[in-house]
């Protein structure tokens, strides 16, 4: 015997309630706040029932959300008197007012062709195109106003209806029209998750984990259409870039910090004052990070000992000495001597050390670069940024860990990883990540500048104060805003 999925029992289930109460799907339509063609297509099967769809047909028909789901033949049962056949159409519920979605959308524009940039020199293989530059700004196709997404049918194999026990999470953002293409996708994954998992949130979050890799591959291919660049997914990779072993690294240093202000800590530790150390944590530091110079093809070599702010890869340096004892050296962590591999960010950031005068400038050996741009992620950093914040406004913790996960391990498998085989971009791992480092380092640097010590800095997101940092930092959970990991504040001395 076949089971039904919940959403082939809910058309099931709204046909019925359709006959008992003698509508029309125009009628149900004006009832729900969709167009009779959305109806139409979601009875079909050609367009999903979504979560708010669910609320809302429920309050259409007068009955608990777990009422409706249960199937046909209770949800008729459970119809009010005066929505059966002889109120019929003049029974129509128009309790939820809401607006109607447009008929039409605009046609969308055919991405511009792309053009080889100057600034990429060299001839990579025909197999590794060169993004390139064309007249026309980066664009999105517009999502149709009718809100069909390109989802996967939900398997027949899903459970039946959620029972009264079933643990229940917010519901993600229903798609919109007029809303980012990304956010309504990533509304839409979270959103068709839950119906599968019948409200399990739980269960919801585990399956959409799991196909986070692939989906956020979905998700920049669609960033990509219509830019502006036709970047490289497999370029050859120079060997600097190669792994040593299957569970080794390759020979790039991206500059990850563990600093502590060791003399501050042992002076204060003695002190008769007790001193309040505020742990810091920088939000969604990846994600903040995809704002950097990236290289578009294949890398070529170049020892002119010249740094091209058009260009971006990685760079065999001679580093400078740093003798700054209240703050961290750019280049993290790092203790062994002589030239090193780094990449762009860190690059960036010593050179600007060097004109701020707080070392000298890096010598610079040896270089392995393409033509670059800053642009190159915006999209899909805007994107998964959107929907991070419209999570966190919602309280939606679920599509809230969807898109970290995304976003996470994006930047994770886009080297040499075996989990992700749709690019292979060592380089541009090394440097989102080492911007990351180059951007807790920049507020370690705002933070001394505003008067307040450094106590120590570490991975890609916290750091350690002492005074008021809100004076120097916007609270809160956006890209820009810092927040206090209260649990972790301690104090110091005093004893």
């Amino acid at each position: 015997m076949t089971t039904l999925s919940t959403e082939a029992l809910l058309r099931l289930t709204v046909a019925a309630l359709m006959a008992h109460t003698g509508e029309r799907q125009i009628d149900l339509a004006a009832g729900v706040g969709l167009s009779q063609t959305q109806v139409s297509r979601k009875q079909k099967g050609l367009m999903h029932w979504s979560l708010d769809d669910v609320d809302r047909l429920a309050a259409h028909y007068g009955m608990p959300v777990l009422d409706l789901l249960a199937g046909p033949t209770h949800a008729a049962a459970t119809l009010p008197q005066d929505r059966t056949t002889g109120a019929g159409r003049a029974g129509v519920q128009t309790s939820l007012p809401l607006p109607q979605p447009p008929t039409a959308a605009p046609a969308p524009a055919a991405p511009a062709q792309p053009e080889r940039p100057p600034e990429a020199t060299g001839a990579p293989p025909a197999s590794a195109a060169t993004e390139t530059p064309t007249p026309n700004p980066d664009t999105t196709v517009p999502p149709a106003a009718d809100t069909t997404h390109n989802t996967p049918q939900h398997p027949t194999d899903e459970r039946p209806a959620a029972s009264a026990g079933t643990r229940a999470a917010r519901r993600p953002a229903s798609p919109a029209a007029g809303r980012d293409e990304l956010v309504d996708a990533i509304a839409q994954s979270a959103a068709d998750a839950l119906i599968a998992a019948e409200g399990d949130a739980e269960a919801a979050q585990a399956a959409l984990i799991k196909r986070a890799i692939p989906d956020v591959m979905d998700l920049f291919r669609r960033s990509r259409i219509g830019g502006r660049y036709e970047h490289s997914e497999f370029p050859p990779t120079a060997d600097i870039l190669k792994k040593r072993s299957q569970k080794g690294a390759d020979d790039i240093w991206e500059g990850r910090p563990k600093w502590r202000n060791t003399a501050w800590l042992k002076a204060a530790r003695v002190a008769t004052e007790p001193v309040t150390v505020h742990v810091l944590d920088v939000n969604a530091a990846y994600l903040s990070a995809m704002t950097t110079h990236l290289p578009i093809g294949q890398l070529q070599h170049d020892t002119s000992g010249v740094h091209n702010t058009k260009r971006a890869g990685v760079h065999r340096i001679e580093p400078p000495a740093w003798d700054r004892a209240d703050l961290p050296s750019p280049l993290g962590a790092r203790q062994e001597p002589g030239p090193l591999w780094v990449t762009e960010p860190t690059l960036r950031l010593l050179l600007r050390c060097a004109r701020e005068e707080l070392c000298d400038a890096p010598v610079i050996l040896e270089s392995w670069t393409s033509g670059s741009t800053e642009a190159l992620l915006k999209k899909f950093r805007e994107g998964l940024r959107d929907a991070r914040k419209e999570a966190i406004d919602n309280k939606d913790e679920l599509t809230l860990e969807y898109v970290k996960s995304m976003y996470s391990k994006f930047v994770s498998t886009i080297g040499e990883s075996t989990m992700n085989r749709e690019i292979r971009r060592p380089d541009w791992m090394h440097i989102i990540r080492s911007q990351a480092f180059a951007n807790l380092w920049l507020k370690a640097r705002k933070a001394r500048a505003a008067g307040l010590t450094i106590v120590e800095m570490s991975g890609t997101d916290e750091l350690q104060v002492v005074g008021d940092w809100r004076t120097v930092f916007p609270e809160g959970r956006g890209l820009a805003e810092m927040k206090e990991k209260k649990d972790k504040t301690y104090i110091l001395g005093g004893q």
